[in-house]
């Protein structure tokens, strides 16, 4: 059994939040070559309240993944105990939403406040009090000390477990020297624990510096950045990996969790810096695949061999969950394997308007439509139900507008009922249409006002059904 020990911010070594750098492979690195805690980059809150939290079986992740099916934020057991979960947010009750969202998949969360705003404080305090897991904060020094010293003074009473303060101020750069000595003066004022962040362009070249770093803050930890993010095995009390090696075992993290090649890029180039113009870095600014980026790194067998593995588990991860679906199925659902191909018809006229038409004029009840998706690969199945007869296609499909289409379709074939499409001939709905669109001009014409039509009617009825998709059971 796993014991979940509360994270500690004293004498740690950690990843600090970079945008686009802190995704899943870089915060796994840092792990393997000695970080004690890693963050993620910044996430907006009004993004993950978007997303749906899905267990990626095939890849043994954890992803919260966008409407638009992007994975926005990836994790997974190896760093359940260590990760912080840093998000962006001006509202405390959509803070405190994503926290609940995420709070039993990461091991803390971090409000990035910059420069502070009055909100800030609020949102700490509700977050400290909404939650189980720790509340932390990073800030950037204001223009005076002891108007940041009074600062972290409030924010110390929100009850958060660890402040990380970047010794610069907002208008300043990398190439500005780091405030060692408002660093210092935070970490005499507070109780809590101060996390030293900003010292990789003045003091951290090597693993020893980073002792250094935390000596001339007086703080409890520091947060590496840019420094992890030129190589992050500046971790290793052993000293460095030559970059080659560091770069090679980041994209076996990349391929193992599928990580978007043009994230897998954009770390890879911070790493490559200056040897962006050899052959090598010329190959992988050309590169638009992860297959092509292993090419580069002289990876191709590697990249090979793993997409066959995570293949054969996801193959086999299919069969045996349609294997279960077949004992458990409604032995009375007519089944077809049909899919819904918009290019087979006209312009705005689908099966399920001609479904719907046509139960209308039976005196049936409207179609129902229920639903499900696929937790392993995100697919989607639906079951529609018309005078008591249950429809569905055995193809599963990527969105629950297809599903719901292909259902339609196979209880139109079934019935011997036309399905609209082009090489049925005349379509009886669009003359309808035109039909409606005509009677509307004339009406509107003379003055009159009428309802909408029944096409838009259908449309509206489709629509409807587009929400509340729950998930297969695991």
């Amino acid at each position: 059994m796993t014991v979940n020990t509360p994270l500690c911010f004293r004498g740690k070594n950690i990843l600090a939040p970079m945008v686009r750098v802190g995704t899943l492979p870089m915060r796994l690195l840092a792990l393997d070559y000695g970080a004690d805690i890693v963050y993620c980059e910044e996430l907006i809150d009004i993004k993950m309240l978007q997303c749906k939290r899905v267990i990626n079986e095939v890849l043994e992740t954890v992803d919260f993944v966008a409407p638009n099916e992007r994975v926005v934020f990836r994790t997974c057991e190896r760093e359940r105990h260590c990760v912080v979960f840093q998000m962006g947010s001006a509202d405390a009750e959509r803070a405190l939403a994503v926290a609940k969202l995420v709070e039993s998949d990461v091991a803390g969360i971090d409000i990035n406040m910059g420069c502070p705003k009055e909100y800030s404080t609020k949102i700490l305090t509700t977050l400290v009090k909404g939650i189980c897991k720790p509340v932390t904060c990073k800030i950037r020094i204001l223009p005076s000390v002891e108007d940041t010293v009074n600062l972290v003074k409030r924010i110390e009473k929100t009850g958060i477990a660890a402040i990380a303060v970047h010794g610069r101020k907002k208008e300043e750069r990398p190439q500005h020297p780091v405030h060692c000595d408002v660093i210092k003066a935070i970490s005499e004022a507070v109780s809590i624990p101060v996390i030293a962040n900003g010292g990789s362009h003045d003091f951290i070249k090597e693993y020893m510096d980073i002792e250094t770093f935390r000596k001339a803050t007086d703080a409890s930890s520091v947060m590496i950045a840019r420094a992890a993010m030129w190589n992050p095995s500046i971790f290793r009390k052993e000293g460095p990996f030559p970059l080659k090696e560091v770069m090679q075992d980041y994209i076996k993290y990349a391929v193992r969790y599928d990580n978007h090649y043009t994230n897998t890029k954009y770390c890879l180039c911070q790493m490559l810096r200056e040897q962006l113009e050899t052959t090598q870095g010329k190959k992988l600014h050309a590169a638009q695949s992860t297959q092509e980026i292993c090419e580069a790194f002289e990876m191709a067998d590697f990249y090979e061999e793993t997409t066959a593995v995570l293949e054969a588990k996801k193959t086999s991860l299919e069969t045996k969950i349609q294997d279960e679906d077949d004992q458990i199925e409604d032995p009375d659902v007519i089944k077809m394997a049909v899919r819904f191909d918009k290019r087979e018809y006209p312009p705005q006229i689908t099966p399920k308007m001609y479904l719907l038409e046509w139960c209308r004029k039976e005196k049936h009840p409207q179609p129902v439509y229920e639903t499900v998706q696929r937790p392993l690969d995100r697919l989607f199945c639906s079951v529609v139900t018309v005078a008591d007869q249950k429809y569905r296609s055995t193809l599963w499909d990527k969105s629950k507008k297809l599903a719901e289409q292909a259902a339609a379709i196979v209880c139109l074939r079934t019935l011997g009922v036309p399905e609209g499409k082009l090489c049925e001939g005349e379509n009886h709905l669009i003359n309808k249409r035109k039909r409606e669109d005509l009677e509307h001009l004339n009406n509107r014409d003379h003055g009159k006002d009428i309802a909408e039509p029944s096409h838009k009617k259908a449309n509206f009825t489709e629509e409807t059904s587009d929400m509340n998709v729950p998930q297969m059971p695991r």
